[in-house]
């Protein structure tokens, strides 16, 4: 999975695998979540945000089931 770094105070980067609708997260504290069967217009909306942390924060947190990678 290729990730972009993003400009976000909270988000360090973010990758996605379409295949398999797996949203990839990294923090600024080391922790990587896996969000499992996230739409790909949800990935394209988080990448084309304005404040990727915030809309992680409305629209993605709590909202998916969730594995924690490190």
């Amino acid at each position: 999975m290729q990730k972009e770094s993003v400009y976000s105070s909270i988000l360090k980067s973010i990758g996605y695998e379409p295949a398999l609708k797996i949203l990839e997260i990294e923090f600024y504290d080391g922790i990587r979540l896996q969000y499992l069967d996230v739409p790909k217009n949800i990935f394209k909306k988080l990448m084309d945000a304005n404040s990727h942390g915030k809309f992680f924060l409305k629209n993605i947190k709590d909202k998916y089931r969730t594995i924690k990678i490190r």
